[in-house]
């Protein structure tokens, strides 16, 4: 990719952030107080509440469609218990990592000292120290790895920041793409699973029942028709169960446990037609005892179709010709699916931007 196509790339990518938050911050006005209704005069308010009921009515109708397909609904709950289990596991990370990061500041006294130079960043994904602290951080991180002899992704850190900051140790950890993530907050599952699967620190979780929720996860975030068949739901299901098991002894993960119980019970279409009562019976505040309405059954849907579409044009600029590829042909396919459907067109219109800046072609929905 050329650097003039990066630094297009780049924009977009940081004005869909910026999109989304905008959206956030403007429905978190709306919840306290109408601030919004103060600054428009009655014309252009009742304009404006026109639109929303008639774009409220057109989601109402795409999304009612999608889920009359039994494998993408499937896709669609999958999805939200990764979202699910990932706000379980923010908690447990950080606090274990800053276990971590203290333990080792105890142990190794030359990883109390500052960085001695300016020049410990990693070049590519190649780290050589140049100062002592820092050199002995990566040789005790790569003593802390179950897996050494793999890729590690040292462009996710900072290195004169890994005696200060234990998030900064915790990205030597994850997958590529952590650079700017300043804490567990701002991680996926994905991150969060491959820190618990290849940090020693970990010891109490079996890294075996790791790696099958992370393999389902990539099935399922790579899925080429954002489907997946009920057997499939049933090894996930059996993944997440016995990796959710092995943090029984962390209290809350109990009701992340059972959250996602109910998410991959709970019947989406009932739902979002806003008629019946849902049967299965659940803790109260989880889904399987109150409608979710079609705006929160979106929103889960928008959250799951952003994280793949960040994921894969973060990706786009890789050096890895294969990996590359794959994330192309990944992109046409969401770029067709987004374009098939209007609601998540209007929605996704940045990042769709950011596509056509790559010059990828989508391939459209029958």
């Amino acid at each position: 990719m050329s650097k003039a196509k990066k630094r297009k790339l780049a924009h977009l990518l940081k004005r869909a952030e910026q999109k989304q938050g905008g959206d956030e911050r403007r429905a978190e006005r709306e919840k306290v107080g109408g601030q919004l209704e103060e600054e428009r005069g009655p014309k252009q308010l009742g304009k404006e509440r026109e639109a929303a009921r008639s774009r409220a009515e057109m989601v109402r109708e795409e999304l009612t469609v999608r889920l009359n397909d039994e494998e993408y609904k499937n896709w669609l709950k999958a999805g939200r218990c990764l979202l699910i289990l990932k706000d379980g596991l923010l908690p447990f990370t950080d606090g274990q990592m800053r276990a971590f990061h203290g333990d080792l500041l105890n142990q190794h006294s030359l990883l109390r000292r500052p960085c001695e130079t300016s020049t410990c960043k990693p070049r590519g994904n190649k780290l050589v120290p140049a100062c002592r602290a820092c050199s002995e951080w990566q040789k005790v991180i790569l003593r802390h790895h179950r897996q050494p002899d793999v890729t590690i992704h040292w462009t996710n850190c900072f290195p004169p920041d890994w005696r200060t900051d234990h998030w900064e140790l915790a990205k030597a950890y994850m997958p590529r793409g952590q650079a700017k993530a300043k804490g567990a907050d701002q991680c996926d599952a994905a991150a969060l699973l491959n820190l618990i699967n290849y940090c020693k620190w970990f010891s109490g979780v079996d890294p075996k029942l790791v790696r099958q929720v992370i393999q389902c996860r990539n099935e399922l975030m790579h899925s080429c028709e954002f489907r997946v068949k009920d057997d499939w739901m049933r090894r996930y299901r059996s993944a997440l169960k016995h990796f959710v098991q092995q943090l029984s002894s962390v209290a809350h993960m109990t009701g992340v446990g059972k959250q996602i119980e109910d998410m991959l019970t709970v019947d989406l279409s009932i739902c979002v037609s806003g008629v019946d009562r849902l049967d299965s019976a659940g803790h109260p505040d989880s889904v399987s005892e109150q409608e979710a309405s079609a705006e929160s059954v979106s929103q889960w849907e928008a959250e799951l179709l952003q994280e793949v579409l960040q994921e894969c044009l973060h990706a786009a600029d890789e050096e890895d010709e294969d990996a590359t590829t794959h994330d192309t042909e990944q992109l046409k396919r969401l770029q067709g699916f987004l374009q098939a459907n209007k609601d998540l067109g209007e929605r996704f219109s940045s990042e769709l931007q950011a596509i056509d800046c790559l010059g990828i072609k989508g391939e459209e929905e029958d």
